[in-house]
């Protein structure tokens, strides 16, 4: 399952509809915002999608997954809009036979959303706001 949403991220909602019996492992990583960031008290971060390439580069990425680590059970979930300082602002599930797998694809799929997922940034300070370059 692949979505991109304006609606606050459920973790526990993510995992019951990707867990399986067959999966003896379930690997969660979710990407919150953050304050500070470079010195400055972030009020949200606004995030911005060219969504239909998102949402198929996403897709890309849970193929990838599938094909490389023989698992299916998949979920990758990005907001957009305003999302509060604490929020998730990524949520990504893996679940699979066996743990090494799961992390390994859980990493992988992080790293592949920077790389190849057209989302952009705004921070908004008490001070003003700025389009940000995402971090590895």
């Amino acid at each position: 399952m692949v979505r991109i949403t304006r609606k606050p991220i459920s973790l526990e909602a993510i995992i019951h509809g990707v867990h399986k019996h067959r999966d003896g492992a379930i690997v969660t990583f979710l990407g919150t915002v953050r304050s500070p960031s470079e010195g400055k008290r972030v009020r949200h971060i606004e995030y911005e999608a060219y969504t239909r390439l998102a949402r198929t580069r996403l897709q890309q990425i849970a193929d990838e997954i599938a094909g490389k680590w023989q698992t299916k059970d998949i979920a990758i979930v990005h907001r957009t809009g305003p999302v509060k300082t604490g929020e998730p602002a990524v949520a990504i599930v893996i679940a699979s036979p066996h743990r090494k797998e799961a992390f390994a694809a859980c990493s992988y799929a992080i790293d592949r959303i920077k790389e190849i997922v057209p989302f952009w940034k705004k921070e908004v300070y008490q001070s003003g706001a700025q389009w940000v370059k995402e971090s590895h």
